[in-house]
C-alpha cells in the first residue's frame, strides 16, 4: 500500500473509532433519560418512545447532525443562554470542519464492466453514508435490482478512495459462490478476491496460499464454511461482513447466526430481497445482528408494537411505528419504482384437466382414506394425501407401477397420460417459434426426470439444475445457457435449488409446472428471468390442474402474498401460522372432487385450444388479482380457511331428496360418506406412508390382461462407458417394434386352421416393421459387448482423479489408485478414454482439472531437477551445500537444517512431507533440535518450496551472468 493510502486508512480508522464512541455516549445519555420517563409513566407507549429515541440517535448521525448531539449534551442551561456573533461564527467553522460525508454522482472509476444505473448509485451513496457514520444496514431492494453490484461497488469505493483494502468477508449461499466470484472479476478487477470453499484438503491449501494477512482483499465463502472454519475466520478482524440472502439469520439461535456473531468486524451489511416476511421475532433477529446495543431483548421488541397508544390515547399505526424504527437502517426499492426500463412481467394461470389415468389414480387416493377426507381429523395423513394428489396432478408416472412396461419405452404415452404435459407439449413449439427461451420450475426432482425424458424424446436442447447438482456443473450449465448463440432452449430447475442467485435473463418465459407452498419461492423463481438485463416482456405461465387440490394451493399462495405485501410495504406484521392447519388441508382435498369424475378427460389439444386456455387463464388471473386487491381491509379478520361447507351440489334432485329425510338426520354426513362409493378395506395398525401409497397404486392400477410383450429393458448406458448409443438405440427400437407387432398380431387376429386342423399363421402386413437381420443381430450383440459395463461412476471418477494426481501417461500409478481394476483393464479403458473423451458431457471441466494436475506434476519435476543440479555442484552436498538466501533470510531454520531438507527430498521425492518428517525424527543430528522436530509436514513442505525458489533464482542470475560473459567474449 502506498504511503498516502496508508495514512488515509489510519485516519479513517481513527475517525470511525471516535465516531463509535460518540454514538455510544449519545445512546447511553438518551437511554438514561428515557428510563427515567418509563419509570414515571410505566406504560407501553413510553417503552416505544424509548426505542424510537434510541433509533433517532442513528438517524441524527446519518443526517450529519453533530451539532444536535453537542447541543443535547450542554443541557438546559446552555439552551437558555444567548450566544454572541463570535461564538456563532466559531460554531459554524467547527461545523464546516466536521466530516460531511461523500455523495457520488457517477460510479467509482474502479467499476469497469458496465454503467451503473442511477438508483444503484443512490444505493451506493446510502451505504457510503452508513459507513461514514459507522452504522450497519439492510439492503433490501426487490430481487433483480442489482444488490450484488451495489455491494461490490461499495467495497471498490472503500479500496479506491478511502484506502481500505480489507479484509472483507462476503458470506453467500453455496449455489451463488460462482456468480459472486464472476461479478467481482467483471465489475471490480482491482479487488483481490478468493473463494474459500472445498473439501478439507482444498481448504487447507487455500488457508496456506491465499488466506494470509495482507494477501487478499475479499474472502467469499458459504454459510457451511463459516460454521466449519470459524477458527480460521476468527483470526481476522474484518472491515466489512456482508451476508447475502440474510433471511437465513431469522433464527438467532442457529449455528450460522451464533458463529457470525463471534467474528470481529467494523461493519455489517445484510442483503435480502424478501425482508420482514413472517413475524416480529424474525425481524428482531436481523436488527439484533446489526445493532445488538439497541435491539437487545426480543420480548421487549414484541411489546413495543403491541397495543401502542399515542399521547392522546389513540392507537398508533403499526406502519408508522415500523417506518420510524427502520428508517435509519433499511433501504428497499421496488422494480416498479426505480427500473422504468425493465420490461413488465405478466403472470397467467393456465388450467387444464386430467387424463383418464390421472382421474383413476386421483379417485383411488381419495377412496383409500375416505374417513380422513370426510372427518378432516388427522393432519399428518391429510398432508400426505395432499402430497400424493399433487403428484397425481403433475404426472401419474411419479407413482411406482403406473408406467407401462417392461419394456419401459419413451413414447407418446409419456405425454398423453398427463394433462399438464399435453399442455406443455403444445405450448413449447409456439414459444420456440416466436423466439422465446424457457425456464421450467418444479418442486419435485423426480418430475424433472420425467420432463428430461420428454425433452429428449421431442429433441429439445436443455440444461438442468436441482439440489443434487454439483457446484461446478451448476456454473457450467448457467454459463452454457447464457452463452450467445447457444442451442439450449429449455432450462429445468427445481424451485428451491434454482431460485436463488442465478441470472437467467436470456430467457423470457417462465413455466411454473407446480406451485410452491411458499409463494416467495415462486417469486424468486420468476426473478431469475425478470431482472436487470432483460430485454423482452417476461411471460409467466403457472400450470394448474382444474378442479383439483392445486387450485386451493394457488389461492392460498396468493393470499399469503397479499399479507406479505402488507408486511413489506405497509409495515403490518401478522403473526402468520408457519404451517398449514388441518382445516385448510381437508378443504384442499375435498375441493372439486365431485367435478373431477364428471369432467371430460384431456387427450389432446389443438393450437386453438391452447390459445383459448391462455385467454381464459388471463381472465381468471385478472379476477384473482382483483379479489386480492380488496383483501387489505379484511386482513385483521383474515382466516385462510375457506367455506366450512364440505360440498356444494347443484343437482336439484339431491336437494329435493334431502328435504324428504326425517329430522335429526345429518344430510351432509350421508352425502359425504357415499360421494365416492368407498370400497371395503382393512386399516393397517402401523401406518407407513410409502408402503401405504405403493399398496394403493398396486390395487387395480393396471388393466386386466397382459399389457405387452416381455422384452428386456435396454441397459443404462452412461457416456463414460463409451457405448455407441445411437446405433444401439436404433437396433433396440427396431427390435421392440417388431416384437410388439408380433405380440399384437397374436393377441388381436382371429385364429384360422387348415384342413389338417393345425393353426395357420397369418401372413405379415405389408407395412409391418421388419425384424433384425442376422447380420444386424450380430452387430447389435457386438455393440452391447463393446461398452465398459463393469465401470461404474465411482470407477470413472477415481480414474479421472488418478489422472490429475499422476498424469495421463503414468498408468502404473493410476492402476494402483483404482480399486478392483487390474493394470490391463486400466490400460484398455485409458486407450478408449483418450480416443473418445470428447463424448463425455462434462469433458471440458475434466480436461481442465487433468491439465492443471499435469502442470503441477511438471512443476514438481522441474523443482526436483533444480535441486539435483544444485547438489551436483558439490562433492559432499550434505556438508558443503550453500544456499544464497538474499537479504530476507528467515532466522528460524539453520543452514544445517536447510541442507538436510534439500538433500533428503532427492531420496524421498517431492511432496512426500510425512516421510521427510519421519527422516528428521530418526536422524541423529536432530535428536536435540526441538524446532525442526516439531515442524508439521506442511510447514516442512513450505520451507522446501522456499529453498527451491531461492535455488532457481540463483540459477537464473548465474545463467544471465554466463550469457553476458559469452556475448562479451564473442
Amino acid at each position: 500500500m502506498s504511503p498516502s493510502k496508508l495514512a488515509a486508512a489510519k485516519a479513517e480508522k481513527a475517525r470511525l473509532r471516535d465516531l463509535k464512541k460518540q454514538q455510544l455516549d449519545e445512546l447511553e445519555r438518551v437511554r438514561r433519560e428515557q428510563n427515567d420517563k418509563v419509570a414515571k409513566e410505566g406504560n407501553k407507549s413510553s417503552k416505544y418512545k424509548m426505542l424510537l429515541a434510541e433509533t433517532e440517535v442513528f438517524a441524527h448521525f446519518l443526517a450529519g447532525s453533530k451539532a444536535h448531539a453537542a447541543s443535547q449534551k450542554k443541557g438546559k442551561k446552555a439552551r437558555k443562554e444567548t450566544i454572541d456573533e463570535d461564538e456563532e461564527d466559531k460554531e459554524m467553522v467547527e461545523n464546516e470542519d466536521h466530516f460531511h460525508g461523500t455523495r457520488l454522482t457517477v460510479q467509482p472509476s474502479c467499476i469497469k464492466f458496465g454503467t451503473m444505473r442511477q438508483y444503484q448509485i443512490e444505493g451506493l451513496n446510502w451505504m457510503i453514508k452508513l459507513f461514514d457514520q459507522g452504522i450497519n444496514g439492510i439492503l433490501a431492494d426487490e430481487m433483480g435490482l442489482g444488490k450484488t453490484l451495489q455491494t461490490i461497488s461499495l467495497l471498490g469505493y472503500l479500496h479506491e478512495y478511502r484506502g481500505i483494502t480489507g479484509p472483507h468477508l462476503v458470506v453467500v449461499p453455496k449455489s451463488t459462490l460462482g456468480n459472486w466470484m464472476n461479478e467481482f472479476k467483471r465489475w471490480c478487477p482491482v479487488l483481490r478476491v478468493f473463494k474459500f470453499h472445498g473439501n478439507q484438503e482444498a481448504r487447507e491449501e487455500q488457508k496456506r496460499d491465499s488466506m494470509r494477512p495482507g494477501g487478499f482483499d475479499v474472502c467469499v465463502t458459504s454459510y457451511e464454511m463459516v460454521i466449519k472454519e470459524k477458527s480460521a475466520l476468527k483470526k481476522f478482524h474484518w472491515r466489512y461482513i456482508v451476508i447475502d440472502e440474510a433471511h437465513r439469520l431469522k433464527n438467532e439461535k442457529s449455528r450460522l447466526a451464533v458463529t457470525l456473531r463471534m467474528l470481529s468486524c467494523n461493519n455489517r451489511m445484510l442483503i435480502t430481497g424478501t425482508p420482514l416476511q413472517n413475524n416480529l421475532h424474525e425481524l428482531w433477529a436481523l436488527l439484533n445482528f446489526l445493532l445488538p446495543e439497541v435491539f437487545a431483548v426480543a420480548g421487549d421488541f414484541d411489546d413495543f408494537f403491541a397495543n401502542v397508544e399515542d399521547e392522546d390515547g389513540g392507537s398508533v399505526d403499526v406502519v408508522q411505528q415500523l417506518h420510524k424504527v427502520l428508517r435509519p437502517f433499511l433501504l428497499r426499492r421496488l422494480k416498479a419504482e426505480v427500473e422504468k426500463s425493465l420490461p413488465p412481467k405478466k403472470e397467467t394461470i393456465l388450467k387444464i384437466g386430467m387424463s383418464d389415468l390421472q382421474k383413476q389414480i386421483y379417485k383411488r387416493i381419495l377412496q383409500k382414506d375416505i374417513d380422513v377426507v370426510n372427518s378432516g381429523s388427522d393432519r399428518a395423513r391429510l398432508l400426505n394425501m395432499v402430497m400424493q394428489l399433487r403428484k397425481c396432478c403433475n404426472h401419474p408416472y411419479l407413482f411406482e407401477g403406473a408406467e407401462p412396461g417392461p419394456p419401459f419405452m419413451t413414447g407418446e404415452h409419456l405425454v398423453t397420460t398427463s394433462g399438464k404435459l399435453i399442455l406443455l407439449d403444445k405450448l413449447l413449439p409456439k414459444l420456440q417459434q416466436r423466439g422465446s427461451r424457457v425456464l421450467i420450475f418444479s418442486q419435485m426432482t423426480r418430475l424433472l426426470d420425467v420432463l428430461e425424458d420428454y425433452l429428449m424424446y421431442r429433441g429439445y436442447q436443455y440444461c438442468r439444475i436441482d439440489g443434487n447438482t454439483d457446484g461446478q456443473i451448476r456454473e457450467d450449465s448457467i454459463e452454457e445457457y447464457n452463452r450467445p448463440g447457444t442451442e439450449k432452449f429449455v432450462f429445468l430447475l427445481s424451485t428451491r435449488a434454482g431460485g436463488l442467485g442465478i441470472n437467467l435473463a436470456t430467457a423470457d418465459t417462465v413455466i411454473l409446472y407446480d406451485s410452491d407452498w411458499n409463494p416467495q419461492m415462486d417469486l424468486q423463481a420468476m426473478d431469475r428471468a425478470h431482472r436487470i438485463g432483460q430485454k423482452k416482456e417476461v411471460s409467466v405461465f403457472r400450470f394448474c390442474t382444474d378442479n383439483s387440490v392445486e387450485e386451493k394451493v394457488i389461492e392460498k399462495a396468493y393470499k399469503k402474498l397479499a399479507l406479505d405485501a402488507l408486511v413489506i410495504q405497509q409495515g403490518r406484521l401478522q403473526q402468520n401460522a408457519k404451517s398449514v392447519n388441518k382445516d385448510d388441508l381437508a378443504n384442499m382435498v375435498r375441493y372439486g372432487a365431485e367435478n373431477i369424475f364428471d369432467s371430460t378427460a384431456v387427450t389432446d389439444l389443438t393450437a386453438e385450444d391452447v390459445d383459448a386456455i391462455i385467454a381464459k387463464g388471463e381472465e381468471a388471473t385478472k379476477q384473482l388479482n382483483e379479489k386480492m386487491s380488496g383483501f387489505t381491509d379484511k386482513a385483521l379478520k383474515f382466516s385462510m380457511n375457506a367455506d366450512a361447507s364440505l360440498y356444494e351440489f347443484e343437482e336439484q334432485e339431491a336437494k329435493e331428496e334431502a328435504k324428504k329425510l326425517p329430522e335429526g338426520i345429518d344430510v351432509k354426513a350421508i352425502i359425504s360418506s357415499n360421494w365416492i362409493d368407498p370400497p371395503k378395506r382393512e386399516r393397517k395398525k402401523n401406518y407407513s406412508e410409502n408402503q401405504y401409497y405403493k399398496d394403493q397404486m398396486n390395487q387395480g392400477g393396471r388393466p386386466s390382461g397382459k399389457s405387452g410383450p416381455r422384452i428386456a429393458r435396454l441397459q443404462q448406458m452412461n457416456d463414460f462407458q463409451f457405448f455407441q448409443v445411437k446405433k444401439i438405440q436404433a437396433f433396440y427400437d427396431k427390435d421392440v417394434k417388431r416384437k410388439t407387432y408380433e405380440w399384437e398380431k397374436k393377441q388381436n387376429r382371429p385364429r384360422t386352421t387348415g384342413a389338417d386342423g393345425e393353426e395357420v399363421e397369418e401372413p405379415d402386413d405389408p407395412n409391418a416393421p421388419p425384424a433384425l437381420t442376422p447380420e444386424e443381430q450380430e452387430e447389435y450383440n457386438k455393440l452391447l459387448a463393446e461398452g465398459f459395463t463393469d465401470w461404474n461412476r465411482r470407477d470413472f471418477q477415481l480414474f479421472c482423479k488418478a489422472c490429475e494426481l499422476h498424469g495421463r501417461k503414468n498408468l502404473d500409478a493410476i492402476a494402483l489408485d483404482m480399486e478392483g481394476k487390474t493394470l490391463s483393464e486400466v490400460k484398455e479403458y485409458a486407450k478408449v478414454f483418450w480416443e473418445r473423451c470428447t463424448e463425455i458431457s462434462d469433458w471440458k471441466r475434466i480436461e481442465g482439472n487433468i491439465k492443471k494436475g499435469e502442470l503441477k506434476i511438471q512443476r514438481q519435476e522441474d523443482m526436483l531437477k533444480a535441486v539435483k543440479k544444485k547438489l551436483s555442484l558439490y562433492k559432499n552436498p550434505w556438508r558443503e551445500l550453500k544456499v544464497v538466501y538474499g537479504p530476507n533470510k528467515v532466522k528460524s531454520y539453520t543452514e544445517e537444517e536447510d541442507r538436510f531438507l534439500l538433500c533428503s527430498i532427492t531420496e524421498v521425492g517431492f511432496g512426500n512431507w510425512e516421510e521427510l518428517k519421519a527422516q528428521i525424527r530418526q536422524h541423529w543430528q536432530f535428536r536435540f533440535d526441538w524446532f525442526i522436530k516439531s515442524r508439521t509436514p506442511k510447514e516442512l513442505g513450505r520451507r522446501v518450496e522456499t529453498l527451491i525458489n531461492l535455488i532457481e533464482k540463483e540459477a537464473e542470475v548465474n545463467d544471465e551472468k554466463a550469457s553476458k560473459k559469452q556475448k562479451t567474449t564473442n
